[in-house]
């Protein structure tokens, strides 16, 4: 992956790789090697981006791929390599861990079904319905149904009426 590439199409978009990673992981290991694998596969797939929606929906429908399949391989105990660290520029940005408000919002956020969790991560960053059914692959029409019943969940999560 050429630096140009990284620093006008991977960079730019680095909170939202940072965010969906980090509502998939809960290590700061499986979260490098979930960062790093999504930044190849954005680089790997470049070519097969057709402008029929923005570079961001594509960033988040590749990164939401790259977690629901590392997901699915560590449920199938298939071990993965680790990856190096985290680019400086981009670790600088990754303050998550260090924040424990929003540790506890990722915890909440992580006991949502893995679909769910990709949802509500759009919603918070004020994705159009729209938008975010390109994303998950579903009709805008259930998309404000399904925020509703996560913000519930996520009510009762927080209430500690649900573990």
């Amino acid at each position: 992956m050429s630096t140009d590439f990284y620093n006008e199409f991977i960079y730019p978009y680095a909170p939202i790789i940072i965010k969906l990673c980090r509502a998939y992981t809960n290590t700061q290991e499986d979260f490098e090697d979930y960062y790093q694998e999504a930044c190849l596969q954005i680089w790997k797939s470049k070519e097969r981006f057709r402008h029929e929606s923005k570079w961001s929906t594509w960033i988040y429908r590749i990164t939401l791929n790259v977690c629901l399949s590392f997901l699915k391989k560590k449920k199938n105990n298939v071990q993965h390599f680790a990856s190096d660290a985290l680019p400086m520029d981009v670790a600088d940005q990754n303050q998550a861990f260090a924040n424990e408000s929003l540790n506890i919002l990722y915890d909440a956020i992580r006991q949502l079904s893995e679909i769910d969790r990709a949802v509500i991560l759009l919603y918070l960053e004020e994705k159009s319905y729209q938008e975010i059914a390109d994303i998950i692959g579903t009709k805008p029409n259930n998309i404000g149904v399904r925020i509703l019943r996560i913000k519930e969940r996520l009510k009762k999560i927080f209430d500690g009426k649900v573990n």
